[in-house]
């Protein structure tokens, strides 16, 4: 087996516009051309794929979504506001019935970080960690983990980041050769995985430099499992989300989710490149693409490549026939439904994330919902202007986007073109504050920044947290609320990987749980007006409109 080029890998996660939340900075180096070597892998055989147990059925969903109209989900009055979504939600996605007080919300980054701690030290059997990358310094995580694989020789654990981020410092210490020393530990109990986007191949991954190229594509799953329990979170697993990067965590303590997720994580690492330990590699590690994967390498031949992908993966995006359907508690007053984001991999499309938040949204403006009320939120301020203008057609009796100041966003105070990321978020941010003036809804739906401190100062943290908390009409708490990796921006939804859950419950302790959690969010956000963007030091120049150009011309879907 070849050893792919390490050193074409990098990280630049961008949004329709610029660099997401965990992608570093790098619009300095766009007018840079850097030549690099690129050795691709080599053949490979292809194996039987990982597929979800059960017959499903026949459903194909685009990403690029257009759902029915509204008036084609106009539902009976005798139907329970609850029940008419549900039952729209069932034909787009797998379902699992669960107790309610099997979901558990964590307020903060140290307890999300202390849970998962106590959580892998008391593993019986498996960990599986998806994630962007682990912090390069996490030596206390990977002594966690390393422990508890001494503890118990029956523990297997798996890790699975992204290519171009993970490897991003090499040769110097990076996620890469943090997890190889796993590896070199336990090399038959150990696994780590690395994604590699089918879309930056050949002469563009040769000429691209470190940092921009991730703008073609990551592994942005975050879905942290432990036995028979998960962590569904946006967070990474590095110092600032374990401190003072506010984030969401929802334990959800089910078997059967648990292994839903498993199966999907599974698949991917199936059709990842492997690392292994080495002594010859300034590194400190090596890549491979082992023979049992489930199709050729990305970067021999991208189109088997994603071929394969696609019948892998297609599986898990089709709901089961409802004779086929197991649930833990068939009486349960709470589902859950996993959405997956799989753009890159599937070919035709049959994502759920996107066709499900579209329906529910679409939901919310007909009659029967009318009055409903919303929360939305990104850490990073550019949503979709398809989520856009269902939030506002959904014509809500209240609603709250709460976005990050850009005092508490993740480049503020960076040098070059990505110091100007945090004018251009409040550049969108004014825009929306726009839309919703001219749909006149000033009255209804509001826009908050969140800031506690300043970033880069003591006590300063940044923000993080993305989803939304529907509370249907006559309730006092979401009834409905969306937890997991998207930022719901045009590269969620066309260039990487995510994974979600959507939680739907008529449960009054955990409808009052999630309102909690709405709300806490919402302790350190302040409203925001059009008047705020119109004062002289909130005003985005030029030179912050062309960063915005440049930076979307160069990374594509940024």
């Amino acid at each position: 087996m070849e050893r792919c080029g390490k050193r074409q890998s990098a990280r630049l996660s961008c949004f329709n516009f610029t660099p997401s939340p965990e992608h570093i900075n790098a619009t300095s180096m766009i007018t840079r051309r850097i030549a690099l070597c690129s050795r691709n892998a080599g053949y490979v055989r292809p194996c039987k794929s990982i597929r979800y147990n059960g017959k499903l059925s026949q459903r194909r969903l685009s990403t690029t979504y257009n759902a029915p109209t509204a008036a084609t989900h106009a539902v009976p009055s005798t139907v329970s506001p609850l029940a008419s979504i549900t039952s729209e939600l069932d034909k787009l996605t797998p379902r699992f019935d669960v107790p309610a007080d099997s979901i558990e919300i964590i307020k903060s980054p140290n307890e999300f970080y202390e849970t998962l701690k106590l959580k892998i030290a008391n593993a019986q059997r498996r960990v599986y960690l998806s994630t962007l990358y682990v912090g390069k310094t996490e030596h206390e995580l990977i002594d966690t983990i390393r422990t508890a694989l001494k503890a118990n020789p029956d523990l297997t654990v798996s890790v699975l980041t992204d290519y171009l981020r993970g490897t991003r410092e090499e040769p110097n210490t990076s996620c890469a050769s943090l997890l190889a020393s796993l590896v070199a530990d336990f090399p038959d109990r150990v696994e780590v995985r690395l994604y590699h986007t089918p879309n930056l191949t050949g002469i563009r991954k040769a000429i691209l430099p470190k940092r921009i190229n991730e703008g073609w594509g990551l592994q942005h799953m975050k879905l942290y499992g432990v036995d028979d329990e998960i962590i569904m979170s946006g967070a990474n697993l590095s110092d600032d989300y374990f401190t003072n990067r506010q984030d969401r965590y929802h334990v959800i303590k089910s078997k059967e989710v648990t292994e839903f997720f498993f199966r999907v994580y599974q698949t991917v690492a199936s059709l990842s490149y492997r690392v292994l330990p080495s002594n010859s590699e300034d590194g400190g590690f090596q890549v491979d693409w082992p023979e049992s994967n489930v199709s050729t390498a990305p970067l021999a031949d991208p189109k088997a490549y994603i071929t394969a992908a696609t019948k892998a993966l297609a599986p898990f995006t089709k709901a089961p026939a409802p004779s086929l359907v197991k649930n833990e508690n068939s009486s349960s007053d709470t589902h859950i439904y996993p959405l997956l984001q799989l753009t890159p991999l599937l070919k035709p499309d049959t994502s759920t994330e996107l066709p499900a938040l579209t329906t529910v949204l679409q939901l919310l403006g007909t009659p029967a919902l009318a009055g409903s009320k919303w929360t939305f939120t990104a850490g990073y301020f550019n949503m979709t202007s398809q989520t856009r203008k269902l939030l506002l057609d959904s014509k809500p009796s209240s609603a709250t986007v709460i976005a990050a100041s850009p005092w508490a966003n993740g480049f503020y105070g960076s040098k070059g073109v990505s110091g100007m990321l945090p004018a251009a978020y409040t550049h969108l941010s004014r825009r929306f504050l726009n839309a919703v003036s001219s749909a006149g809804l000033t009255d209804a739906i509001a826009l908050k920044e969140w800031r506690k401190g300043t970033v880069n100062t003591p006590g300063g943290w940044t923000y993080h947290a993305k989803g939304i908390w529907i509370t249907l009409p006559g309730q006092d708490n979401p009834s409905i609320s969306l937890v997991g990796s998207s930022n719901y921006t045009k590269r969620s939804y066309s260039l990487d990987l995510e994974a979600n859950t959507m939680i739907v419950t008529s449960n009054p302790r955990l409808q009052r749980r999630l309102g909690e959690e709405e709300k806490w969010l919402q302790e350190y956000a302040t409203v925001v007006t059009r008047d705020d963007y119109a004062k002289t030091e909130r005003r985005v120049g030029l030179h912050v409109r062309i960063a915005m150009w440049i930076v979307t011309l160069v990374g594509g879907a940024l």
